[in-house]
C-alpha cells in the first residue's frame, strides 16, 4: 500500500484462518488502521493482492463481499435516530425490539437502556426530540459495538473499541470477548495490550511491517517490540497501584 511515494504497508504476508481471533498491534502510525480498511475495501492495495479462499477479493461481488464484516472502527459515527434505528441502520422496519436489546445488553448497554424513557426508541441527542440522550463517548462505543453485534457477519474488525471506556466497562467486554465473537473470525486492534491474551495470534506492527507474530505467551518470551511494550504497560499500572 503506497501514498505519495511512501508505503503505508509493505512485506505484508499474513493468512487468517477462519475463526480465528487476532490482535493487531503497534504504535501510532504503525500501519494498524491501514491494514484492516485494505481488508475492508475501503482502501485498494496498490501491490500484491488480498485473497479470499484463494480469490482476489476485487474480483468478488462488492455487496456481497462488505457483508462478510461488521466493524467498529474509533471514527464510526451515531445519528439523531432512536437508539433502534442506530443498531439496526437499514434493516430498522424489520427488527425485533428483543433483538435490538440483546445486543445492546451484550455490549454493556444493559443500564443505560434500562434508564432510558422510552428504551430502544428514545432518540440518541435531543436534536429532534426533548427527551432524547446525550451518549457518552463510552456509550457511544458500545452502541457501535451492539451495531456491529447485530448485524451479524461472520467477520468481527474492532479498532480500538474500548478506547473510551472506564476500566470496569472495558474489564467486562474482555471477559466477554469470546462470547461476543464466537463462531467468527475476528479482527482486533488495540494499545492495550493486556487484551490480547483473549486473542489466537497476535500481529505487531512497526513501520507498516508485521514485525513480529506469534501467541502472547510466545511475543512475551521473544523478549523484542511486544514485550517491551506489554511490560511498560504493564510497569505504568503498577506504579500507578504503588502511588
Amino acid at each position: 500500500m503506497c501514498r505519495a511515494e511512501s508505503y503505508a504497508l509493505k512485506n505484508i504476508s499474513l493468512t487468517i484462518p477462519a475463526g480465528q481471533k487476532l490482535a493487531i498491534v503497534g504504535e501510532n502510525g504503525a500501519g494498524k488502521t491501514t491494514f484492516v480498511k485494505l481488508l475492508c475495501r475501503i482502501y485498494d492495495p496498490t501491490e500484491g493482492e488480498i485473497l479470499l479462499d484463494g480469490i482476489n477479493i476485487k474480483d468478488l461481488d462488492y455487496d456481497q463481499y462488505m457483508a462478510l464484516f461488521s466493524t467498529v472502527f474509533q471514527d464510526f459515527k451515531l445519528f439523531s435516530f432512536t437508539l433502534k434505528e442506530n443498531v439496526a441502520l437499514s434493516k430498522s422496519e424489520k427488527a425485533e425490539d428483543k433483538d435490538i436489546e440483546k445486543v445492546l445488553i451484550k455490549a454493556g448497554f444493559g443500564d443505560k437502556l434500562a434508564s432510558l424513557p422510552k428504551g430502544i426508541h428514545t432518540n440518541v441527542f435531543k436534536n429532534f426530540e426533548g427527551d432524547g440522550f446525550e451518549p457518552s463517548g463510552g456509550e457511544g462505543q458500545k452502541i457501535a459495538l451492539a451495531r456491529a453485534l447485530y448485524k451479524n457477519s461472520p467477520i468481527v474488525i474492532l479498532d480500538e473499541p474500548t478506547a473510551a471506556l472506564d476500566p470496569k466497562a472495558e474489564f467486562e467486554i474482555y471477559q466477554n470477548f469470546n462470547d461476543l465473537v464466537a463462531g467468527k473470525t475476528a479482527i482486533y486492534i488495540s494499545h492495550r495490550l493486556s487484551s490480547t491474551r483473549f486473542c489466537d495470534k497476535i500481529a505487531v506492527f512497526a513501520d507498516g511491517e508485521i514485525v513480529e507474530y506469534g501467541n502472547h505467551k510466545e511475543l512475551l518470551q521473544m523478549g523484542k517490540t511486544y514485550a517491551k511494550l506489554f511490560n511498560m504497560q504493564a510497569g505504568y499500572y503498577t506504579d500507578k497501584l504503588i502511588s
